[in-house]
């Protein structure tokens, strides 16, 4: 009986499908095929769970466990009936039951839908989905729907992640840390290895550097006191002191190829024994150099500065850093040339009798005080001995003088833009233009309160302030003039004279400068000024050019009285 209804109600008479469907009956599973049919139907959309037992949907008594063979039936019998309820191979999918291998076929239509594929390039071969002719009435937009919820979003948690490592690696591989020491990137240190190279080829030659005084302010320039070859930071009292960045160990890592030193003396010293002092600095300076000679050279030329530099020395360089130390006295501006200075900065934080200064506070008081007629023979005199005429610490009236009356190109030894920071130590942009035509230069200062005007400054302070000087007057009128030991404010990542190669490696890397606008702004530009003012002595030489005999300028602005040793007119 229970065969005959089954077979009535199969429409198939297959053995195999009876003997299955009697013992389904035998389970005690109603024989409604009608409601099992509607079932089914209504709850398509609502498939197996994957990797479950049964139909959701499809049971009305969920805690039967069907035997292995009756999966396998259920699963593999193509009759189209409804067998007692468990539906047919159409309602199940093959991931239903992954401990039975699948052997079904797709149904009559031939409609076979396998994973898609993955991101990876790769294809689920776990998933085969079959259609019956009645769910062929589900659209294609539906089906794609499915099966993108269920691979195309598990994609795209792949790529969020690999997304997400990708932007891990740029930020690790590429971190903004031109301003913090030690912290370059891959990139970075290959660039670094290109500034190293361009460093023997060319050059490195800073423009300013104050460690004479500081010798005279802690060992009274006994060099018996001074190790130059010792790490300074050890030893005191240089390792307690904000303002001492200098020693032998750290200029070579920085690789610097020339130096200029700074006989500097004390405005207070005006007047008084400037003099005396200043030429007690240069002495210091030469007998520095004459005993690390392993190591420095003592130079006066272009010349000089390429042999020192071939020969693996730091070219040294007097540079006379205020026009207080003259002492009014042409003859004591040559006599300093005769010793090795090759620039003279005209004031420093105070004026002279014939030379404004900046005041070196942010004081416009001063600003409108230019050069006196003798003020404008001491720059002809500058011109004739071949000496670099510097113009920071000057106010902009002194700058634009000697800008209008030089014949030789001039130097900023140790300023930066004024545009980015108005200390009056820096240099205006109409200011700017005058030295690009003077074919001059401006040796940028690392010194804090010159590049934010404040304590506190980084490294891409110093590089905006580099770029912009090489934007208004152009890449040939820029160089580096540090301040090191003269400054007690350093730049973040240029705390000392080591760190040269890190900012010319962010200017490479980060700024997107060339290799041939690296070797200007190190040393050529610097030896192009330096070269033109040689020129102009050699030419004023070959046209019988006299030495400007001495003036004497009056005290104070006040007349001389006349005596035995003052026979000379008064000029002011």
């Amino acid at each position: 009986m229970v065969e005959q209804l089954l077979q009535e109600r199969c429409g198939r008479q297959l053995s195999a499908c009876v003997r299955m469907n009697t013992r389904l009956a035998g389970a005690e599973f109603e024989l409604n095929c009608g409601k099992r049919q509607n079932s089914r139907r209504s709850n398509t959309d609502q498939r197996g769970e994957r990797g479950g037992r049964r139909v959701r949907g499809m049971f009305d008594r969920e805690d039967i466990d069907l035997d292995l063979d009756l999966k396998y039936h259920l699963q593999t019998c193509t009759c189209s009936c409804n067998h007692m309820g468990f539906g047919n191979y159409m309602d199940y999918y093959q991931t239903g039951y992954p401990d039975v291998h699948q052997t079904g076929r797709p149904s009559t239509s031939g409609n076979v839908r396998r994973g898609e594929g993955l991101c990876n390039g790769q294809v689920h071969n776990s998933r085969v989905e079959y259609e019956s002719p009645e769910s062929s009435v589900t659209s294609d937009r539906d089906r794609q729907r499915t099966v993108y919820e269920i691979q195309v979003r598990p994609c795209a948690g792949i790529v969020l992640v690999i997304i997400g490592v990708v932007v891990l690696f740029i930020w690790i591989a590429f971190p903004s840390s031109s301003d913090v020491p030690g912290s370059f990137s891959y990139r970075q240190e290959e660039t670094l290895e290109v500034v190293r190279r361009i460093l023997k080829e060319v050059p490195l030659i800073d423009g300013h550097n104050d460690l004479p005084w500081n010798i005279r302010k802690f060992v009274h320039n006994k060099l018996m006191l001074f190790n130059f070859s010792a790490d300074l930071t050890t030893v005191e009292p240089w390792s307690k002191s904000n303002w001492s960045q200098t020693d032998l160990p750290r200029l070579k890592k920085g690789m610097i190829g020339a130096q200029f030193w700074s006989a500097y003396v004390p405005c207070g010293r005006q007047h008084l024994d400037g003099v005396q002092t200043t030429m007690e600095q240069i002495d210091v300076i030469r007998r520095l150099a004459e005993t690390y000679s392993g190591d420095l050279q003592l130079v006066t030329s272009v010349k000089g500065i390429r042999e020192a530099h071939k020969a693996r020395k730091i070219a040294s360089l007097i540079g006379i850093e205020g026009g207080h130390s003259l002492g009014n006295s042409l003859a004591v501006l040559r006599t300093f040339h005769s010793l090795g200075a090759r620039y003279l900065t005209l004031t420093h934080t105070c004026d002279t009798l014939w030379a404004g200064c900046c005041s070196g506070l942010d004081s416009p008081e001063n600003e409108h005080q230019g050069l006196s007629p003798f003020g404008l023979l001491v720059l002809r005199e500058l011109n004739r001995l071949g000496m670099m005429v510097d113009l920071s610490h000057t106010s902009v009236k002194t700058m634009e003088d000697a800008l209008n009356h030089t014949l030789a190109p001039v130097i900023f030894s140790h300023s930066c833009a004024y545009a980015l920071c108005t200390s009056l130590r820096n240099v205006p942009d109409h200011v700017l233009k005058l030295v690009a035509s003077n074919d001059g230069i401006v040796m940028v200062s690392f010194y804090s309160y010159f590049i934010s005007c404040n304590s506190t400054s980084t490294m891409e302070q110093v590089i905006a302030h580099i770029n912009h000087i090489k934007n208004v007057a152009g890449e040939d009128h820029v160089g580096l003039g540090a301040g090191y030991d003269g400054i007690n404010h350093t730049t973040r990542g240029l705390e000392d004279v080591s760190r040269y190669p890190q900012l010319l490696t962010s200017l490479m890397a980060n700024h997107s400068w060339t290799e041939n606008q690296i070797k200007k702004l190190a040393g050529n530009n610097l030896l192009r000024v330096f070269s033109r003012v040689e020129k102009v002595r050699d030419e004023w030489k070959e046209d019988g050019m006299k030495p400007v005999e001495d003036v004497l300028v009056p005290l104070n602005k006040e007349p001389l009285l006349p005596n035995c040793t003052d026979g000379y007119s008064n000029l002011t």
